[in-house]
């Protein structure tokens, strides 16, 4: 009898085929229309001239000599633009953005910051914070514009065009894990915030952040580092000439166990093999990476217990919390330009793998093995995209218009059981899902005069998805939704060197589809559900302005407002659903990089944002009226409009010293401000403020001795802090539910509201010898 996972593995092939076929026939047919994931096909153009070729390719016999021609003879029209890359960066829309909030952060920016864990590296990003409630093998956190992001929802993230979110979670929609990454092979960061780009769809209501990756270096790399509590990593990386293109090899090896009373025990193995031909406008890549993590974790602890003394600050209310992870991918990227424009097409095969161990309320539900589950996700995602941009003029304007096609499907098996010490006691919810989309888009910029362009743009996406429910038949259906997504923007200037922007668009997200077709509590199937729509719409305006008017001074400021009809949120911890109620969040950030010189590099940035649920929370007063007889039990249960976790404030600044040779610095500092903790504002987190530093030398034969100094001051916060209720044997409260129940019943199921943190590492050291050969 074949494996569980042998349906939905052959499922996401066939899709992938036939997609890809598609692809195929639209590319060899001319390509009128297409997929786009490159960031910078969304910029506006300039003049349109016939300029020579910088790429190197074949040349053909032509009535035109001394022109470049395409494999088929026609002589090809490029887009002349003051910053046209040889290498084979974009041509055409220049350097220009759609929104003062967009921008590119470079490799090599990104290689000065000092990390704790992989997903920091997005910190490069204005006004987002990365951070961890658990081990070292699972997602992170994420804020951004005064959302609590959980571990991706509304933050769409992908590397070299393959989605990194995942859709229909066991642990979160929207997951988004990123221990997979190697800092060391990022080539830049592209990043967009708001819901204004025609080719971002599910997940990119806050924003969307692309990562590409190298396609070479110069000398192989090699270079070990070791660290506090048991740090450990190994990391190789090199490329060499095969045939016509080149081929990249990298790879790390890590441990890592923290200074937690359990040991993380953080076992990782990465590699990432790719081919490239050509450049990003005229040339192909295929890559092909794999990973594998297993690890322990010390997840939250409430605050109750380390006061007491029950437990110290890095202890654990539940040491057998942990998990393993595993993410194999193969994609292929192909590019051409003919005498109209530019085609492009990518396809993916990911095969990703999960197991979670978590105890968040420890004795709660369960007052005898305690409240630990395990989740578990096993699927194939395959997808195809293809995209056509065409170079034209519109009434003698210059004007470039995108057109593209974007396809996906999940093949899911899904599982929620109860366990002790990792041995599962029941199971909640077995799930098998297939869910697949198809999104369209158009996209077209215009410049109508030297100092106003526009960007207008159309979204369409369409979701299909069956839920297969093996032991609630009656939470089994099938759900299908479709929603369109206008989008404008309005660039005018420079004028003395400074630019002003307008944006709003329609966005999107999708829900969890087992949400989408519940019924009744898996828990209780005698409690009946009501399912939540599939797509949820959200809403987003923008007025920002951007200006280099101080020499080596980059600066902006942006205004935005952000609507969401509603948060919906699947539970994965009860296997069911809770549709929240509408929110809006108003907030500006302010951005400033300054270079002086070739060897000091200073940023600064600052968001400040005001979230709020939008009407009344009924299900929340219900709950607050049903806690009358205990009053200190109503406390945090209140109902009202903030919304639980969003970062009011988060600021960032640093400095980075040295040339490319010789010694080098840097420090950076990064806080998040105090956050309401529940509706009633009852509970607020405390401020976190956090600096890392970096010495270093680098020699002129390309050897590298680095020291960086992790929570310098050693401050004593949290990486992230809760308040929900719980239950530990040492409270009152067990003892007045359990054995006999003397409570009343909704005080003993809402346990002890408590803060619930999770600590920041104290003070680490980690050095690096590295060289290149």
């Amino acid at each position: 009898m074949p494996s569980r996972h042998t349906d939905p593995a052959r499922r996401a092939c066939r899709c992938a085929v036939a997609a890809a076929l598609v692809a195929g026939c639209i590319a060899s047919g001319g390509g009128t229309a297409a997929i786009a994931h490159d960031a910078q096909e969304a910029r506006p153009l300039p003049a349109i001239q016939v300029s020579p070729d910088p790429r190197p390719q074949k040349k053909r016999a032509s009535s035109r000599p001394g022109k470049p021609v395409t494999a088929t003879g026609r002589p090809v029209v490029y887009i002349s633009t003051p910053s046209l890359d040889p290498s084979g960066a974009v041509p055409g829309p220049g350097n220009a953005s759609v929104a003062a909030s967009q921008l590119t952060v470079s490799g090599q920016d990104l290689s000065q910051r000092p990390l704790t864990r992989p997903g920091e590296i997005l910190e490069a990003v204005p006004g987002l914070i990365v951070t961890q409630h658990s081990g070292e093998g699972k997602a992170n956190q994420y804020f951004l514009r005064g959302f609590n992001l959980d571990h991706g929802t509304d933050l769409a993230i992908s590397v070299d065009d393959v989605p990194v979110n995942m859709r229909t979670h066991a642990h979160g929609q929207g997951y988004a894990d990123l221990n997979w990454l190697m800092p060391e092979t990022i080539k830049a960061l592209d990043v967009r915030k708001g819901p204004y780009y025609a080719d971002d769809g599910d997940f990119a209501s806050a924003g969307s952040l692309r990562i590409s990756l190298l396609d070479s270096v110069d000398k192989p790399v090699a270079q070990v580092t070791a660290g506090s509590f048991g740090y450990r990593r190994g990391f190789g990386m090199g490329s060499a000439k095969v045939g016509d293109g080149q081929l990249l090899v990298a790879g790390e090896a890590g441990t890592y166990n923290g200074p937690w009373v359990n040991p993380d025990n953080v076992r990782k193995l990465n590699g990432l093999v790719r081919y490239t031909q050509g450049t990003a406008l005229e040339g192909l890549s295929v890559t092909g990476m794999a990973y594998s993590n297993g690890w322990n974790s010390t997840d939250q602890i409430p605050q109750r217990a380390i006061a007491s003394g029950q437990i110290g600050r890095f202890g654990s209310e539940d040491p057998s919390d942990g998990g393993k992870a595993s993410r194999f991918a193969l994609s292929a990227r192909l590019a051409t330009t003919d005498d109209t424009g530019t085609w492009k097409a990518n396809a993916f095969v990911v095969r990703s793998e999960l197991d979670l161990f978590n105890n968040f309320t420890y004795f709660l539900n369960d007052p005898i093995f305690g409240d630990q589950f395990h989740q578990r996700d096993s699927r194939v995602i395959a997808g195809a995209n293809v995209s056509r941009t065409f170079y034209g003029s519109f009434a003698g304007l210059p004007m470039q218009t995108a057109f593209g096609i974007q396809s996906r499907y999940d093949a899911i098996d899904l599982g929620l059981a109860n366990t002790w010490q990792r041995n599962i006691l029941s199971d909640i919810r077995t799930d098998r899902v297939g869910e697949g989309s198809i999104g369209v888009y158009a996209q077209n910029h215009i410049h109508w005069t030297d100092w106003l362009r526009t960007t207008a743009g159309w979204r369409g996406d369409y979701f299909d998805a069956r839920v297969n429910s093996l032991l609630n038949p009656n939470n089994s259906g099938h759900v299908a939704a479709a929603i369109g997504s206008p989008k404008f923007g309005v660039a005018m200037g420079p004028f003395a060197r400074t630019e002003l922007f307008l944006n709003a668009g329609l966005g999107m997200h999708s829900n969890d589809a087992r949400g989408a077709t519940i019924a009744e509590q898996p828990t209780d199937p005698a409690v009946k559900l009501s399912p939540v729509p599939l797509l949820v719409r959200t809403k987003g305006a923008e007025i920002g302005v951007r200006s280099k008017l101080i020499p080596g001074l980059e600066s902006s400021v942006s205004v935005f407002l952000l609507d969401q009809d509603s948060e919906l949120v699947f539970n994965g911890d009860s296997g069911d659903t809770a549709a929240k109620r509408p929110s809006r969040r108003l907030g500006v950030e302010w951005t400033n990089k300054y270079r002086p010189n070739s060897w000091i590099a200073v940023d600064a940035d600052l968001a400040v944002t005001r979230a709020r649920f939008i009407g009344y929370d009924v299900d929340q007063a219900a709950v607050y009226a049903s806690l009358a007889d205990f009053p200190q039990a109503q406390i945090g249960n209140a109902p009202g409009n903030y919304v639980p976790n969003a970062p009011a404030m988060v600021a960032s600044a640093g400095i980075t010293l040295g040339e490319k040779t010789g010694p080098y610095g840097g420090l950076r500092w990064r806080y998040l401000g105090s956050s309401p903790l529940t509706e009633d504002n009852a509970f607020r987190s405390p401020a976190v403020s956090i600096f890392n530093a970096r010495a270093g030398y680098r020699a002129d034969n390309g050897w590298r001795v680095q020291l960086d100094v992790l929570n310098l001051l050693n401050a004593k916060t949290n990486q992230i802090t809760y308040a929900y209720g719980s239950l530990i044997r040492t409270d009152s409260l067990y003892n007045m539910c359990h054995p006999v129940q003397l409570a009343p019943a909704a005080v003993c199921q809402n346990g002890v509201m408590d803060y619930v943190l999770h600590p920041v590492e104290p003070r680490a050291l980690r050095i690096t010898l590295a060289g290149s050969f």
